[in-house]
């Protein structure tokens, strides 16, 4: 897709000057000047698929489960400790989600699936093949409030001879697991969001280093898909990968140098540059104000103004 949904890009605004000696810049009405980006953990080889699971037995109200792809692992980490291992070999996970019932939902790029973890700890495969052929190598997820569920398939985490679709797709999986190619039409579709209402998803293609916004029909397919920002910059590390929003509608994507905050009118309101460039975010805390952020061989967070939109929540 060297561009078929491209229409016009929304314009972009300019970012907030740095600060004096070394300050860090607000983002007004989200993140107060001089917020701290506090790391919870280091040492790892590329984090990825931060999901919060709400937990009132735990401190800080729930954990955070997260991958390490190359190493083959999930951790889970909660206030005042360090990450511990949940799940090793883990299938090389990518991206996770929760559904309705508070399950864990994983992209698994070594066991090219999307898998759900059962209540009493066994995993289970919800989607591995379309049309009869193996999926490439299942990378983000999100669940609408319906419970359908939607994953992006690049191909990551094989060599091209194992490729046997032929395309990268982005997918709906209904509630009794019936799987619908949505559309074909990116280079490498990574993240992926819905808006508060439901009525847009947001889907990265980090090759392009572009966001594009789809209209959301009634039963669940996608229509009018054209290009919502660009992300490109030259000499700068990182792309369009992971995908969050927040209950006003605002999109937190990760992309060159850190996380781009956009207002749901294309405007960009700022960034977010934590130490490391990140590749994915969730939100979470007890009020779910906190972003996380997994950057290449660390786990980051900083407290926001604004709360996010839980997994598969839809606010009217």
């Amino acid at each position: 897709m060297k561009a078929p949904l491209l229409l016009t890009a929304l314009a972009l605004t300019a970012l907030p000057a740095p600060g004096q000696n070394g300050s860090r810049p607000g983002i007004p009405g989200i993140m107060d000047p001089n917020t701290p980006i506090e790391k919870l953990a280091g040492g790892m080889k590329f984090t990825e698929g931060p999901v919060w699971v709400p937990d009132r037995t735990a401190p800080g109200g729930g954990y955070l489960l997260f991958s390490d792809i190359p190493d083959n692992v999930i951790y889970r980490w909660q206030e005042g400790g360090k990450p511990t291992v949940f799940r090793q070999p883990c299938g090389n996970t990518n991206g996770h989600t929760l559904d309705a019932q508070g399950r864990l939902l994983s992209c698994e790029h070594s066991g090219r699936r999307v898998s759900r973890t059962e209540k009493d700890g066994r995993v289970i495969t919800l989607a591995d093949r379309y049309d009869g052929k193996r999926l490439n190598s299942p990378n983000d997820i999100v669940v609408r409030s319906d419970g359908s569920i939607y994953f992006t398939d690049p191909p990551y985490g094989i060599q091209k001879d194992q490729e046997e679709l032929g395309f990268y797709g982005v997918y709906r999986l209904s509630p009794d697991g019936r799987l619908t190619l949505l559309t074909r039409q990116f280079v490498r579709p990574n993240g992926l969001a819905f808006s508060p209402d439901e009525k847009r998803l947001y889907i990265n293609d980090s090759q392009e280093n572009f966001v594009y916004v789809f209209d959301v029909r009634e039963d669940g397919t996608l229509t009018n898909g054209r290009m919502f920002a660009d992300l490109k910059s030259p000499g700068k590390d990182g792309a369009a990968d992971g995908l969050k929003v927040d209950i006003r509608g605002n999109i937190y994507t990760t992309g060159p140098e850190g996380v781009w905050i956009f207002a749901p009118n294309g405007k960009l309101l700022g960034k977010i540059i934590p130490p490391e460039v990140p590749a994915n975010v969730a939100w979470g805390g007890r009020d779910y104000r906190t972003l996380y952020m997994t950057a290449r061989t660390g786990l980051y967070r900083v407290r926001l103004k604004i709360p996010g939109v839980p997994p598969g929540r839809k606010r009217r």
